[in-house]
């Protein structure tokens, strides 16, 4: 299999500018870098190998307006508020089913929830709290925000593919997000 060096160079791009713009202010950029980029970078290639797994071409491209953008917001707020739509997985499959199209697209949430798990088993079997706290915040955050069943959204997708998947999916990401969010799983 031949090397995508553009999409490589898309990702590393896309995870440099959105640890920038949420790390600013805060001067956590290497804990941003980690549990940030871990989490879109794995989210985003869930996606892609499932759909290769159908039969799909799939390749990340970053979008340039989405990376601008989270940097403007960044600075304008003095990092209170970023929206970062850095780019998404391109996939060619015009034979996808919907079913398979659902798949694809909760891949994503599923990977940024089995990574909160993992955080989460880091801050309670070792002393690396902080980087347990926002690892499993962030991907429990973006899991959750990506079901959000609006277009372009993940969460369409797979709502319209199976609206009980919809549901539990949800239900289990948003509950893990505000389980962490009020320290019900105490990691801080």
């Amino acid at each position: 299999m031949k090397t995508d060096y553009v999409e490589i160079l898309h990702i590393v791009v896309s995870v440099i500018t959105i640890s920038i713009a949420f790390s600013l202010f805060s001067g956590q950029f290497w804990l941003i870098l980690i549990t940030l980029g871990l989490g879109f970078v794995l989210h985003e290639l869930a996606h892609k190998f499932v759909a290769q797994g159908y039969g799909a071409i799939a390749y990340y491209r970053a979008w340039t307006f989405g990376l601008v953008l989270a940097l403007v917001l960044a600075v304008v707020t003095g990092g209170g508020f970023v929206f970062a739509a850095p780019g998404a997985v391109m996939i060619h499959g015009p034979h996808l089913t919907r079913s398979q199209n659902g798949k694809i697209a909760i891949a994503g949430a599923m990977m940024n929830f089995f990574l909160a798990l993992g955080f989460i088993m880091l801050g309670t079997l070792t002393q690396y709290r902080e980087l347990a706290y926002w690892g499993a915040y962030i991907n429990a955050f973006l899991g959750a925000f990506n079901l959000i069943p609006i277009y372009p959204l993940d969460g369409q997708k797979v709502k319209a593919w199976n609206p009980l998947w919809w549901s539990v999916a949800a239900v289990i990401l948003f509950g893990l997000l505000i389980s962490i969010m009020f320290n019900i799983i105490p990691l801080r």
